[in-house]
C-alpha cells in the first residue's frame, strides 16, 4: 500500500495530459473566457442533466469513505490519539485536512474544466456530441486534432483509471467491513483483514 501510494501521487500528474491537449488544437480563447464567465444554459431536460453529472462528479460519496478512514488509519499508524480525546491536536489537524481538501478539490475541479474545454474543440465542433465512454472520446480525438492529442487524451486516461480503480475498491471495503464489524485498514496484514482484502481483490478484479 505504502509503496503504491508512491506511485499514485506522480499519477495525478498525468491529469494535466487534458490542459495539454488544449496545445495541439485550435481554442477560441475570447469565447472561451466570456462563455465561461457568463455561460448560456438553456432552462430545458438536457441542461439539467449536465448540471446534476457535474455536481454528481465532484461530490462524490465514496470520498467520505476512503478519505475518513485514511485520516483515522494514518493517525493510529503514527500512534496519535484520536481528535475526540486529545481535543488540543484538534485545530492543527483540521487545518492540514482542510488545506488538503481544497488544493485537491482544486486541482481535480480545474482538470476538469481542461476535459469539459478540450472536449469543446474538438468534438462538440466537428459535431461529435453523443460520447458515452471515455474510450470513445479518446478515438474520436485522434482524427480530429492528430496522434499527439490522442495519446494525451490517451494518458490521462489511464492515469484516471490507475488512480480511480484502487480508491473506489478501497472505499468499497472500508463502507463494508464497517457495516458488517469486520476487521479492516491497509496497515493491516492480509491474514488480519482477510474479508477486507477481499472486497478490495474483487472490486479490482471486476473493475
Amino acid at each position: 500500500y505504502h509503496r503504491y501510494v508512491f506511485f499514485l501521487k506522480w499519477l495525478t500528474l498525468s491529469l494535466l495530459a487534458y490542459a495539454g491537449v488544449l496545445l495541439t488544437v485550435h481554442v477560441p480563447w475570447g469565447q472561451v473566457l466570456r462563455d465561461t464567465v457568463w455561460p448560456r444554459l438553456p432552462f430545458t431536460a438536457d441542461s439539467a442533466a449536465v448540471v446534476v453529472g457535474v455536481f454528481g462528479t465532484t461530490i462524490s460519496p465514496y470520498l467520505f469513505f476512503w478519505q475518513a478512514s485514511e485520516e483515522v488509519e494514518d493517525m493510529l499508524a503514527q500512534g496519535k490519539a484520536g481528535l475526540v480525546s486529545d481535543s488540543s491536536a484538534a485545530s492543527k489537524e483540521l487545518r492540514r485536512i482542510q488545506w488538503d481538501t481544497w488544493s485537491g478539490m482544486f486541482y481535480s475541479d480545474i482538470t476538469a474544466y481542461f476535459i469539459i474545454l478540450a472536449t469543446a474543440v474538438t468534438l462538440h465542433v466537428a459535431g461529435i456530441t453523443n460520447i458515452e465512454t471515455a474510450a470513445q472520446a479518446a478515438s474520436a480525438l485522434r482524427p480530429l486534432a492528430g496522434d499527439f492529442a490522442f495519446i494525451l487524451f490517451a494518458m490521462g486516461i489511464v492515469g484516471v483509471g490507475l488512480i480511480g480503480v484502487p480508491v473506489l475498491a478501497g472505499s468499497s471495503a472500508y463502507a463494508l467491513a464497517e457495516a458488517m464489524g469486520w476487521n479492516e485498514g491497509l496497515e493491516k496484514e492480509v491474514r488480519d483483514a482477510r474479508a477486507f482484502y477481499g472486497v478490495i481483490a474483487f472490486s479490482v478484479i471486476a473493475g
